[in-house]
């Protein structure tokens, strides 16, 4: 007989209109046992160590018919990005005691039926923390190494403009536009955040966005001659006002809109100045990360060796026990965090 342990789950109670709140999530325990159930053909069963807290898991918050990823089952744990152990399988790709990382639930224990888009984690010698793998070397790292190198098509000495620039993506993008030679600001909400995008991240400038009254005249100063490649991360008047600070020929790499994530549905903010995009002949491209899958093992031999090296780093904040996921979710739209946020869910 397969031993019966408890399962602590966060549940989403119902679809969210507006910021969401601690109180759209509910605590359950149930009980699974650690064995593949014998009907569960190719599927295997995980302990969580690490969740993932993203920015794109607002949508799937709320009733959408045309999300690009599926919405939540309100009465179910939630789901997405940890790092996980297998506890057991019937999968022949996987077997008891592999680290992975990809989609799971938000509990202590999820049964994965499709494992389509786990990737199976090498920890005995990159000697990186386990963690990393929610971030710099799971999807934001991905997306940012993407964003960069295959869609903003960036050349040595060009200005580069990232918004959200502490965050899981953009303070990567940061470092590899520095590594490539690139005149390099970012904004950010607090000062702190904007210190550590120059100290630590060597960024040549930043600003507090919090702070302008004119964004427009915030970015002729920092990019006088214009943005060559503009990171977006934000949307709304941010994107507006780079629009009129983008060179001839520009690039804007759209990652996310993390500014209109709470709006109310018929409360998106306009975009005005979209003519620029003709007159400057601007590209302006969005992503989605998962249909890029395929590049991950080139993106881990270009980014393990700069992480040994000491050539990239990274920061996480990270939140203690499944119970705080929820507070720690939420803190992302309102810039609570700092760097990627992560919750560890169990000892290694």
């Amino acid at each position: 007989m397969a031993e019966e342990v408890s399962n602590k789950q966060i549940i989403l109670k119902d679809y969210v209109e507006g910021f969401p709140k601690e109180s759209d999530f509910m605590f359950k325990t149930s009980k699974i046992k650690l064995k593949v159930p014998d009907d569960c053909n190719h599927a295997i069963l995980v302990k969580n160590l690490y969740l993932s807290c993203d920015p794109y898991m607002r949508s799937r918050m709320s009733k959408l018919d045309d999300n690009y990823v599926a919405c939540f089952t309100p009465g179910s744990p939630i789901i997405g990005y940890g790092v996980s152990r297998v506890v057991d399988s019937c999968n022949p790709n996987f077997k008891k005691g592999d680290l992975i990382w990809g989609m799971t639930g938000w509990e202590d224990y999820s049964l994965i039926k499709s494992t389509e888009g786990l990737f199976k984690i090498d920890h005995t010698d990159d000697h990186v923390p386990l963690s990393y793998y929610t971030g710099i070397l799971g999807m934001p790292g991905l997306s940012a190494y993407v964003g960069f190198y295959e869609i903003s098509s960036p050349k040595k000495g060009e200005t580069v403009f990232i918004s959200a620039a502490s965050g899981a993506v953009g303070q990567l993008v940061g470092q590899f536009a520095k590594l490539l030679g690139c005149y390099v600001v970012g904004t950010a909400g607090t000062k702190h955040k904007v210190d550590l995008l120059k100290t630590k991240f060597g960024f040549d400038d930043a600003f507090n966005y919090k702070e302008e009254a004119d964004l427009n005249a915030a970015l002729k100063r920092y990019f006088p001659e214009g943005i060559d490649i503009y990171f977006e991360n934000v949307g709304g008047k941010m994107l507006d006002a780079v629009l009129l600070n983008m060179k001839l020929n520009g690039r804007i790499v759209a990652c996310g809109m993390i500014s209109q994530y709470n709006l109310k549905e018929g409360e998106s903010e306009g975009v005005r100045n979209l003519f620029s995009i003709v007159a400057k002949q601007i590209r302006m491209q969005g992503f989605l990360v998962f249909h890029y899958y395929s590049l991950y093992p080139k993106f881990l031999e270009f980014m393990l060796p700069l992480i040994k090296q000491g050539k990239i780093v990274y920061v996480e904040d990270t939140a203690q026990g499944l119970e705080t996921a929820p507070a720690a979710l939420i803190g992302l739209f309102s810039g609570r965090n700092l760097g990627k946020q992560v919750v560890r869910v169990a000892s290694e």
